[in-house]
């Protein structure tokens, strides 16, 4: 290459390499992925926390900038002009990936420019951070952060945190999507903390082998399956124990559909087959509270969706998964685990509390304050989410009572972050 060339490659080169500093840097503007206002609407630590973590991402990025604007400087040959054009091109992916970390985290802190949305959000992140603190405390596992976000869609999902993020730094915080059509029954909220309880744990291995070796002896196909669902039934499990039959009306919902669907078995889906995951969820119940109305959506279900509607392969899953519904709760809530330091989840997080007797005497204890005693709103936030979800299925407009509970249980004026 001739020295024309080599400047004009070196040229070229630095043009391209200061673009992607300049770009690094303004990726660290945070105001610009998420409004200040809306970052203001996080609580202190959350804020603290993920701001210093996204910063951190910028950081290591524009050093690695600096680093190739270094190598540039001192390339004298072809051959090292090569090494810093490869060094560019690992640049602009890293750009890319840590740009998606951060527009991730601001669409989600951005979903609080309402003031009002803001309230109830924090409201949601203090649940959660409650619903994995019950488990978690005891066993003196470190509660995460939870930063709950408002989206579209039918289903709730989890980032957990200390997950590893698009440019392999870690998830600052559990992550949680908050679904609007579900914002005020929210209990899958506790489903997904749920998921998170279960990584810290251990317990989706554990749960999954155990399964396993309940049903081999009667079915190895359903063995199978059940121990490839585990981390599903995981999260259905956990919502059951701290919210009782709760959440069981919701999932119904979010998961009906034509019978093609409900009787859908996707390979490597971790979800069970819909059907055949809200009669378990009627079992779970069933076992632990014995008769109610839990049994009447069960067996609308089954009317609903015949057997026959199924294909082959699911309806003999579904066939032979039934009478074992029972062995299945046994193992989820009553067995032994390791990851709970030798005790059954029903011994951290005891599911009748959640009975409708219980939360009938909480409503009748408590009275005009169930909503208004900042001592409930601290011992029992939990069973209030439970008791006002079940109220509030017979209702057709929004229940003003759980927006503003929420928003008193997210505190009435933020921290700024």
């Amino acid at each position: 290459m001739s020295d024309s060339s080599t400047t004009a490659a070196r040229a070229a080169l630095g043009v391209e390499i200061r673009h992607w500093r300049r770009a690094c840097v303004d990726l660290g503007d945070l105001e610009v992925s998420a409004s200040p206002a809306a970052w203001k609407e996080l609580e202190s630590y959350l804020g603290l926390n993920l701001r210093r973590s996204l910063t951190s991402v910028v950081v290591r990025l524009t050093a690695h900038a600096d680093r190739a604007l270094f190598s540039l400087k001192a390339a004298e040959t072809v051959g090292e002009l090569a090494a810093v054009r490869s060094e560019l091109l690992i640049l602009r992916r890293r750009y890319s990936r840590a740009e998606a970390v951060i527009d991730f985290y601001g669409d989600a802190v951005n979903t609080r420019t309402n003031p009002v949305v803001a309230s109830v959000l924090r409201g949601l992140d203090a649940l959660a951070v409650y619903s994995m603190d019950q488990v978690l405390r005891p066993l003196n596992i470190d509660t995460p952060p939870a930063l709950c976000y408002l989206d579209k869609g039918l289903g709730a999902s989890i980032l957990r945190a200390g997950a590893r993020l698009w440019d392999s730094s870690l998830s600052p915080a559990a992550a949680i999507k908050i679904t609007r059509h579900n914002l005020w029954q929210p209990t899958s909220l506790v489903h997904e903390t749920g998921h998170q309880v279960a990584h810290l744990t251990g317990w989706t291995t554990e749960l999954g082998t155990a399964l396993y070796k309940a049903l081999a002896p009667h079915n190895t196909l359903v063995a199978e399956v059940w121990r490839a669902w585990a981390a599903e039934v995981a999260g259905d499990v956990y919502a059951f124990a701290l919210l009782g039959y709760a959440p069981v009306p919701a999932l119904a919902t979010v998961v009906d559909g034509p019978a093609q669907l409900v009787y859908r078995m996707l390979p490597g889906d971790p979800h069970p087959i819909s059907a055949l995951r809200v009669q378990f969820n009627v079992a779970l119940c069933r076992s632990w509270y014995g008769a109610g109305p839990w049994d009447v959506l069960g067996a609308g279900w089954l009317a609903r969706y015949p057997l026959g509607q199924a294909p082959r392969d699911v309806a003999e899953i579904m066939a032979e998964s039934m009478p074992l519904l029972p062995t299945i709760v046994d193992v989820c809530t009553r067995q032994p685990m390791q990851a709970f330091h030798g005790v059954p989840l029903a011994a951290l997080a005891d599911p009748r509390r959640l009975s409708p007797a219980e939360l009938d005497r909480l409503a009748q204890r408590s009275g005009d304050s169930l909503y208004t005693s900042n001592h409930l709103q601290r011992l029992e936030p939990l069973r209030i989410l439970a008791l006002s979800v079940l109220r509030g299925l017979e209702s057709q407009n929004t229940p003003t009572e759980m927006r503003t509970w929420l928003s008193r249980l997210g505190g009435e004026r933020p921290i700024a972050a």
